[in-house]
């Protein structure tokens, strides 16, 4: 055999190596990217859950604290700015993530003021809608949670070599957390003087 032969043989198997390797590394971003999607779609579904109960839950309140009118608006506008967010454009999920966040803060608002009405806290309804929420609430931490773990591999592909190579060629593009805002990391005011 020649030496140009060998030479040959040689560029042409680590072509088809790293044509191998482009392949395997494309298919690993899209499969993180997918899984990405998924976890947004967890969430949706949990969020979508959440947004179809507070209905129920604030006629129930309503029933045993009218003078909580306040907080049964802000519940109901927290509400009506989460389906906003659901069908608006632009940076759809971070929008969304903060109706949601807002949303979240009234409904613990709207648990604690009912604290104050004996007769709410021992209507079976209310007991039923209040396990409800919070088993709720654990199914959405719980997806937050995998969503930002999928999130956090998808971006660490993107921005580790050589997979890097690979993501700018085919245009990936990280992925955003699921983060809380400022207010939401601060126990909200509960008066019961007014």
């Amino acid at each position: 055999m020649s030496v140009s032969l060998i030479v040959l043989i040689v560029i042409v198997l680590l072509v088809v190596l790293l044509v191998i390797w482009g392949i395997g590394a494309y298919n690993g971003l899209v499969n993180l990217r997918n899984r990405v999607a998924n976890g947004w779609a967890q969430i949706d579904v949990q969020l979508k859950q959440r947004a179809d109960l507070v209905p129920n839950l604030v006629q129930t309140v309503k029933g045993y604290a009218s003078h909580e009118s306040s907080v049964l608006e802000e519940v109901t506008k927290a509400r009506a700015d989460v389906a906003q967010a659901q069908t608006a454009g632009g940076d759809q999920m971070q929008a969304r993530a903060d109706a949601e966040q807002r949303l979240g803060q009234s409904l613990v608002t709207l648990m604690a003021r009912a604290e104050a009405y004996p007769e709410l806290k021992a209507n079976q309804n209310f007991l039923d809608l209040q396990r409800q929420l919070k088993d709720l609430e654990d199914k959405i931490a719980y997806a937050r949670q995998f969503y930002n773990d999928v999130v956090q591999k998808f971006n660490t592909r993107i921005e580790t070599i050589p997979s890097n190579i690979i993501a700018s060629l085919f245009h990936f593009r990280q992925a955003q957390y699921f983060q809380a805002d400022e207010g939401s990391r601060q126990a909200p005011v509960v008066d019961f003087g007014q």
